[in-house]
């Protein structure tokens, strides 16, 4: 890999972790049309190393206001009482379901999607599964009122987006895309689904990092690899930020439709790419 892959790797990474459009199909489906190598095992490390410092950034004030009346509340022995201890034990449940499932399958599906197992078809599944979760977004659009607050989640709110980011393991699924349909399926508004949706997302890329880490020191650093490393980092942190403040103002004022149309767009172009290339 060359600095410069390495450079738009760590932007697409950024953008599109944040975005409800699937960092994890649009890193596999880049290397493929252009023909590069798949990224590393230390690429993917600095990848989510990036993101996770620019949500925990944009983040910290609210984490430490949700960590602070989360203790208050066990210390008080009333752990519910104020929205923000809710939204504590909502992350924290809604945790579970995508570390349960990653624990499972995480190493079936990066074998299948992201080593090379499924080939063509796992190209194929992917822009599927893009075009399913666009279709689930655009239903979640037009589902019910959207007057909830991030004030209002609860713990069976927590489950449920916690259930839809499970889902995200398979790519083209999207993360953000996800719980941010399962968000507005449960009425919130969409600022709040997002919202909610980068906050409950920090313990499950925590944990993907954490797991890759281990990895990574097991088998440790090459020195030619220190450079791609470091633009990964830079490059996926300061657009993640950069993507979470876009996409928070976006939806103040209008829809995901705009996310739904890319993503019927992308499946259909891969879908016809690899039925030309037969």
């Amino acid at each position: 890999m060359t600095v410069w892959q390495a450079l738009v790797l760590g932007i697409v990474q950024g953008l599109t972790e944040f975005l409800p459009i699937s960092s994890s199909a649009h890193l596999i489906l880049v290397p493929w049309l252009f023909g590069w190598p798949e990224p590393g095992l230390s690429f993917n490390v600095a990848l989510h190393l990036g993101t996770l410092s620019a949500v925990l950034v944009y983040f910290s004030r609210d984490l430490i206001t949700i960590a602070r009346a989360w203790l208050t509340g066990l210390a008080q022995r009333r752990p519910l009482g104020s929205p923000e201890a809710r939204i504590g034990w909502a992350v924290l449940i809604g945790s579970v379901p995508a570390g349960v499932v990653g624990v499972l399958l995480n190493d079936a599906i990066d074998q299948y999607f992201h080593s090379g197992g499924g080939g063509t078809l796992a190209i194929g599944l992917t822009a599927v599964l893009l075009m399913a979760l666009g279709a689930a977004l655009w239903l979640a659009e037009r589902a019910r009122r959207r007057s909830r607050s991030l004030a209002e989640v609860g713990l069976r709110d927590g489950f449920l987006v916690g259930v839809a980011q499970a889902l995200a393991l398979l790519p083209g699924v999207s993360r953000s895309g996800s719980t941010i349909a399962a968000g507005l399926f449960l009425g919130f508004q969409r600022a709040a689904a997002a919202r909610f949706s980068f906050i409950l997302g920090i313990p499950a890329i925590v944990g993907a990092g954490m797991l890759e880490t281990m990895h990574l020191l097991r088998t440790g650093l090459p020195a030619t690899e220190r450079t791609l490393f470091v633009v990964g980092v830079a490059a996926s942190a300061v657009t993640g930020f950069l993507a979470i403040a876009f996409l928070l103002r976006f939806l103040q004022r209008r829809s995901t439709g705009v996310f739904v149309l890319y993503r019927f767009l992308l499946g259909a172009f891969i879908l016809v790419w690899l039925a030309a290339v037969r």
